[in-house]
């Protein structure tokens, strides 16, 4: 018996091994400066931020996953998985490009407790669209009331551990409040 190709899953892996070709010609880092290459990343406000596999940030890319799977089941339930996940993937991957864009790099730096912050190295995009699709694959086996405690318990432990989290970041990359960069200033 001859196996269907998974199309939507090749063509997820594929839109990150892309991704990662046009950061490395963009001039992106492909490991942290440093030379190392670390699992987790724990300090805040360093030049390491956003360059080894994991960082704070990491839980912020799982709750992408659950909120991209939790919209394409809403409007392209029929879609087959791998599709909703490659089109998942390629929302990741441009928000992992506009990132790393010198205007984009340098908002962050002039409206956010960033300052350190020069874009991300490759490894750490590639991990952050992989930790995106662990969130979507959690959301595709956990009930939904799980995946919204998940949510919900990440962006509490976030804001208590780092003074940050998704909801944060989009509100200081949009619409920075002075009183709030003062208060994750405060670490």
């Amino acid at each position: 018996m001859i196996r269907k190709i998974p199309w939507g899953y090749v063509a997820s892996a594929l839109i990150v091994a892309m991704t990662a070709v046009v950061l490395l010609s963009w001039g992106r880092e492909p490991i942290c400066k440093c030379g190392w290459v670390k699992l987790w990343h724990f300090e805040l406000g360093t030049s390491e931020g956003s360059q080894h596999i994991l960082d704070w940030y990491t839980f912020s890319h799982v709750i992408h996953g659950i909120l991209f799977f939790g919209l394409l089941w809403l409007v392209a339930r029929r879609m087959p998985r791998g599709w909703r996940l490659a089109i998942a993937t390629l929302v990741e991957s441009a928000w992992e490009l506009l990132e790393n864009t010198e205007t984009v790099i340098e908002h962050y730096r002039s409206v956010t407790i960033s300052l350190d912050y020069y874009g991300d190295s490759v490894l750490n995009s590639v991990s952050d669209i992989l930790a995106m699709w662990l969130g979507f694959l959690l959301a595709r086996k956990l009930p939904v009331w799980a995946s919204v405690v998940m949510v919900i318990g990440f962006e509490v432990f976030t804001t208590w551990m780092i003074r940050d989290g998704l909801a944060l970041n989009v509100l200081m990359l949009l619409h920075p409040i002075e009183a709030v960069k003062a208060w994750q200033g405060a670490l």
